[in-house]
């Protein structure tokens, strides 16, 4: 028997991580699926300014090539910071993000499934969400994985999101002792997705990965395996 491709998974990495930094940061992960899934990293298309590091921040943005710069989806002020738990006064760069997403989705696609880590967890749920509202750039996947995931806030983000449940397949990974993004964040997100599956570990803010995770991991990708 002829064994069977892996799934194609679009990996959106969190703000302030750039497209190298992700990668390295879900080796591990990468390592708990090889044979079962492909990840492809995609960062944010925006330089981050500062070097702060609450999603894995790397060296400052106009010091290091293009792969190691900080990068984000967009900015909830226009000083160019983020943050996930504060109303926004701007949603800055959000247009931008989703035709990085549409242009990956095109130019590197198909993909069976869409993973997101904090920030780009939130970005995936309203990709996820705008694709079952029928727009024809981002067909909807067969499942998604949010890990510390937050239904973003914001005029033209949680409308999406929270208009219709979202029917497809997901996997909610979230941290009990997660400072940046509290667990409850990750369970009202959960809440959009009927059936969601949820997967909690006693670290922080970061992709686990050890054990039982990896084996939480490939019993829900199974499902999706042709």
């Amino acid at each position: 028997m002829a064994a069977r491709p892996p799934l194609r998974v679009l990996c959106l990495a969190g703000f302030r991580q750039s497209e190298r930094g992700f990668r390295e940061k879900t080796g591990a992960l990468r390592k708990a699926l090889r044979g079962r899934a492909e990840l492809v990293c995609l960062s944010g298309p925006h330089p981050v300014p500062e070097a702060a590091d609450p999603d894995g921040a790397g060296p400052h943005a106009g010091s290091c090539p293009p792969e190691q710069q900080p990068r984000g989806w967009w900015f909830s002020e226009e000083a160019a910071v983020f943050s996930a738990l504060e109303e926004p006064t701007v949603c800055w760069g959000l247009q931008e993000a989703l035709d990085a997403v549409a242009q990956a989705l095109s130019k590197l696609g198909p993909f069976d499934g869409l993973l997101g880590f904090s920030q780009g967890a939130a970005l995936a749920a309203l990709v996820c969400a705008l694709g079952q509202a029928g727009d024809a750039r981002f067909p909807l996947p067969k499942f998604t994985i949010l890990v510390s995931g937050f239904c973003p806030r914001g005029h033209g983000l949680q409308e999406p999101i929270l208009k219709a449940p979202l029917s497809l397949p997901s996997l909610h990974v979230f941290g009990d002792t997660d400072r940046v993004i509290p667990s409850q964040e990750s369970m009202r997100l959960a809440s959009q997705f009927p059936g969601a599956v949820t997967l909690n570990h006693s670290g922080g803010h970061f992709i686990p990965a050890a054990a039982p995770q990896r084996q939480a991991y490939l019993e829900f990708l199974d499902q999706f395996a042709e």
